[in-house]
């Protein structure tokens, strides 16, 4: 079985556990920490865990919001890091101290009883990766920081039974609202944020041609959206056929099944 929490999604900080059954071994995965160590040591206890119950960290891409303590908890944990040679580069390839697990499009890695499977995503990013993961039973797909859904991605999504999904803005508030013109082409473009219509097309058609049961709606925008009409996008796309659910920047979600 797979569980997962967000421990926030958004610009102040995005962090994923998932959680997988070896047995009777539990075995964890942070995607992502881009919160300071103190404020991740303290959402892990509010989620029932100790830092050293990670067993890997797996970093999407170099954004502040993303990379975070990443590097600080690897040293301190003795903890791998898997993250892709663009982003290794883009953070000034960092002594890790032979804990660097360098990953790329399709190049499976297992943590435990977790079957990790990183693609690549158009963001403006060195080499940014999501992910899908299985137990074999199972597949969770996280996907965020991506400015249009391209066939690959599709494709890497197509068996997923649950999807931690980015709805970073409404259209409409967006062109609507207080960022400067370059920041709106930017996280509007189609190498910057999924917009609430763009993910509801997406879950649309995980549901019809798959099995996508359950939606978390991630990485909002506090300028440019609110849960109300990400909820509504969702909504109106998938009605009853899935789940959905939001996670907050402060606060996350709570512990899902996949």
């Amino acid at each position: 079985m797979i569980r997962f929490k967000s421990l926030g999604s958004g610009s102040t900080g995005n962090a994923t556990v998932i959680q997988a059954r070896d047995g009777s071994a539990l075995h964890h995965l942070l995607v992502d920490c881009g919160l300071g160590i103190r404020e991740l040591d303290k959402r892990l206890a509010a989620a029932g865990m100790l830092a050293d119950q990670v067993d890997a960290i797996f970093i999407t891409h170099e954004h502040a919001d993303h990379i975070g303590c990443a590097l600080r908890l690897s040293a301190r944990e003795r903890l791998p890091v898997y993250m892709s040679e663009g982003t290794y580069a883009a953070l000034g390839q960092p002594e890790l101290n032979g804990l660097l697990r360098v990953v790329a499009d399709g190049h499976e890695f297992s943590v435990g009883a977790l079957q990790v499977r990183p693609f690549t995503v158009p963001h403006d990013a060195r080499e940014p990766l999501q992910l899908t993961c299985t137990d074999g039973a199972v597949r969770l797909g996280l996907l965020t920081d991506l400015g249009h859904v391209s066939a690959h991605v599709q494709e890497q999504l197509a068996d997923c039974a649950t999807l931690l999904l980015e709805c970073n803005h409404d259209e409409d508030m967006l062109r609507d609202g207080p960022y400067p013109p370059f920041l709106k082409r930017r996280v509007g473009g189609g190498w910057g944020h999924l917009a609430n219509t763009a993910a509801a097309a997406l879950a649309q058609s995980l549901v019809i041609g798959g099995r996508l049961r359950r939606i978390v709606a991630a990485h909002l925008s506090e300028q440019n959206n609110t849960p109300e009409l990400a909820c509504a996008a969702l909504d109106h796309a998938v009605g009853s056929a899935a789940e959905i659910h939001v996670a907050d920047g402060r606060s996350g979600s709570g512990w899902l099944i996949a």
